[in-house]
């Protein structure tokens, strides 16, 4: 296998996109050189880029002239073009079993909890946004605290970072930014501790590792979740997306 140095890596991204942030935690792991290019979302996209990737999303990588886009499709194809401590390789003793369990993990993580945040931003009343939260964390009770209990800190009791953190990361910093920055009630976060321990004290891990926080805007972030709160609760709203055109 060609080693980092050979292979030019382009990465199309936004910092304000959760899903491209997926990108860039795999490649802040792997330690990979790469070439980034920003993509404004609040515009339609140049054709260029839609030559690019015709859907218009971020991420887009481009891998020795080779394009791949869907970000969990990025972090996967990087972490088995790069074999290392993310993930063990499939055919490696223990391997196809961790990527099973990683996998189970971020798809409870993605389809049964953080739907209920996207709730919450895109909620019309407070009250029926705290009604959201109050769902993600139950969800996040039944789906996600069972798999997190031997974590140390990290999935799967490894003390690095492993796969399950770099496609979930992006968005568990950001939960916990709107509760360090008061978008979401502080009763709700102690409810969440409470409830969820493990959990919690996985979260707190992830929000706070340099590969996670690297490109991490917490001002940017907080501020597009209060603006887009602030939009789609007002009498006029007619309800737009909460990521509108951003990623995936």
């Amino acid at each position: 296998m060609a080693s980092s140095t050979d292979n030019k890596i382009t990465l199309y991204t936004s910092h304000i996109c959760p899903w491209a942030h997926r990108a860039h935690i795999v490649l802040s792991e792997l330690g990979l050189p790469f070439e980034e290019v920003l993509i404004d979302l609040d515009r339609p996209r140049d054709q260029s880029y839609l030559e690019i990737n015709p859907r218009g999303l971020v991420p887009t990588l481009i891998y020795n002239g080779e394009i791949i886009a869907e970000s969990a499709i990025v972090a996967q194809f990087l972490a088995d073009a790069h074999p290392s401590h993310l993930v063990l390789p499939s055919n490696a003793p223990g391997g196809a079993l961790q990527r099973a369990r990683i996998s189970f993990f971020v798809d409870a993580s993605l389809s049964k909890v953080q739907g209920n945040l996207v709730k919450f931003v895109g909620a019309k009343t407070d009250a029926e946004g705290v009604t959201h939260i109050e769902a993600y964390i139950e969800a996040a009770v039944k789906e996600l605290e069972p798999l997190l209990q031997d974590a140390k800190p990290f999935f799967g009791g490894s003390d690095k970072l492993t796969l399950a953190e770099a496609l979930t990361g992006s968005f568990i910093i950001r939960l916990l930014a709107l509760f360090k920055n008061g978008v979401i009630p502080s009763s709700l976060e102690v409810q969440l501790k409470e409830k969820a321990p493990s959990f919690y004290a996985w979260a707190v891990a992830v929000a706070a590792h340099p590969s996670v926080t690297n490109i991490f805007d917490e001002k940017a972030v907080v501020d597009f979740y209060k603006g887009r709160i602030e939009k789609l609760r007002s009498p006029d709203s007619e309800h737009e997306p909460v990521y509108p055109s951003l990623a995936k």
